[in-house]
């Protein structure tokens, strides 16, 4: 009779988790979903990677709208950049045209404008210009350098015509980057299972916060981001919607978001507003299209030293919180915090969202540290909708940015070196000195206690590592 073999620590701890999922399973879902599989061949050769125009981020609606009543005569420039080094994307330039063509046969269809009714944010004259948008191919082009060595996407036009282009481009070149990757989609069901185990626990252990599904411009493919939806759904009580409309619309969920980084952009090329005052302005003309609604302020722009110094009482008692996405997350919340409290503002009925590079062991970290001193929020866009798929081939870091408002140039500074994007240094320049620009990773705990007298001083590595790279 054979001898049972001894499982090792790793091994007993992975056992625990599949039991866990498998007891969660059981209560919750009768059958579970079947996903399409997708064999490593060419998926796109007779379909499209996008298929309905709600396939994008909540918040390019918003924003659109708040463009459309307060910006309507802006002109924009946006151009693609990949951050991922080493990688030629210029072959792919023939499949992303033609996807930009498909993209602008695509109108909205009833069921899409049905949704954009109900939500109390959208007015009657913005649901009826949905009615009639089209994207327009002139707006945008897609091309390569002589050598075929680096691939170019330009997007010009106004604001409301050319913003819609910028996640349906990510969700186009990442498809396309990753078509003919095999995937093995039991080891990535079982991989994103063993992720809802962690998140249960954490919530079963008293650890309160939220997550949202921020991957559309990321994801694998939007069989992917539908199931992984649908799953966290089911089974992960944490998880509370997704910032992509068209699977919020489906899963009848929450869609997710407020404003991006654009808005800061388009403000600094207005001619009636100063950069010094840009930030103030934006806020105030979003409350005011809003009227309270969508109350999340993203807060890097400037870097979050020069948020929070525009960031006052009438501000911060109007929006609902804010959203992180650079520096260090820890510092981020401690200050927070700190600025809450100096302007006599209870921390814990305000939100904090973060969504800078986010996988579950780091966002359990952030909340773990701050678990009941504030109301805690996660939007994780890579690691759902790609890194969690344990594919061999890397998800594309990219981005696509305004570059140029009314022929003046815009830049977003960030609290993260290597996330500026601007062709102008003497902007940069001149914007850092306007907002007396300085990022929180390299402000001293001193410089910080200033500000904010009640600031603890609290970094990430304090508390979590991360993973060495395999």
């Amino acid at each position: 009779m054979a001898t049972k073999k001894k499982l090792t620590k790793s091994e007993k701890k992975i056992e625990k988790v599949v039991k866990a999922n498998k007891a969660e399973e059981q209560k919750v879902l009768s059958k579970p979903k079947k996903l399409k599989v997708h064999d490593g061949a060419d998926f796109y050769a007779h379909k499209h990677v996008i298929n309905f125009l709600t396939e994008t981020d909540l918040y390019k609606f918003t924003q659109q709208q708040f463009y459309k009543h307060k910006r309507s005569n802006d002109r924009a420039k946006w151009e693609f950049k990949c951050r991922t080094k080493g990688v030629n994307l210029a072959p792919l330039c023939d499949r992303i045209n033609e996807e930009l063509d498909w993209m602008c046969t695509l109108k909205f269809q009833q069921f899409e404008l049905d949704w954009f009714k109900k939500q109390n944010y959208f007015t009657h004259d913005y649901v009826e210009f949905l009615e009639d948008f089209q994207l327009k191919r002139r707006h945008i082009k897609c091309y390569t350098d002589a050598k075929k060595t680096t691939l170019f996407i330009e997007a010009e036009g106004s604001q409301t015509n050319v913003s819609p282009w910028e996640i349906y481009v990510l969700h186009i070149v990442q498809a396309l980057w990753m078509n003919g990757e095999e995937i093995d989609w039991d080891l990535a069901k079982a991989n994103l299972d063993n992720e809802i185990a962690k998140v249960n626990a954490a919530t079963r252990a008293g650890i309160k916060f939220t997550i949202s599904d921020f991957s559309v411009r990321r994801t694998i493919s939007s069989e992917w981001e539908d199931y992984m939806v649908g799953r966290m759904l089911a089974m992960c009580p944490a998880f509370v919607g997704t910032s992509n409309v068209y699977l919020a619309i489906k899963h009848n969920c929450t869609a997710i978001g407020t404003f991006a980084h654009e808005l800061d952009a388009t403000y600094q090329g207005l001619s009636n507003v100063t950069i010094a005052n840009a930030q103030k302005q934006k806020l105030t003309d979003w409350a005011d299209e809003y009227d309270g609604k969508l109350g999340i302020a993203l807060s890097d722009n400037y870097g979050f030293k020069s948020f929070l110094n525009d960031f006052g009482l009438k501000f911060a008692k109007l929006f609902d919180g804010c959203r992180h996405d650079s520096g260090d997350p820890i510092r981020w919340g401690e200050m927070l915090i700190a600025h809450y409290l100096k302007l006599g503002i209870d921390p814990t009925t305000k939100v904090a969202c973060w969504s800078d590079s986010l996988n579950i062991d780091k966002a359990l970290a952030i909340a773990k540290h701050f678990n009941g001193r504030i109301k805690i929020a996660f939007g994780i866009g890579t690691y759902l909708g790609a890194t969690v798929c344990g594919t061999k081939r890397e998800p594309l870091s990219m981005v696509m940015k305004v570059v140029e408002v009314n022929g003046k140039p815009a830049v977003k500074l960030s609290d993260s070196l290597g996330k500026c994007m601007c062709h102008d240094e003497s902007h940069i320049e001149y914007v850092k000195l306007v907002h007396n620009y300085k990022s929180i990773d390299e402000m001293t705990a001193d410089e910080i206690r200033v500000m904010l007298p009640q600031f603890k001083d609290v970094r990430l590595s304090d508390i979590y590592q991360e993973p060495l790279a395999a």
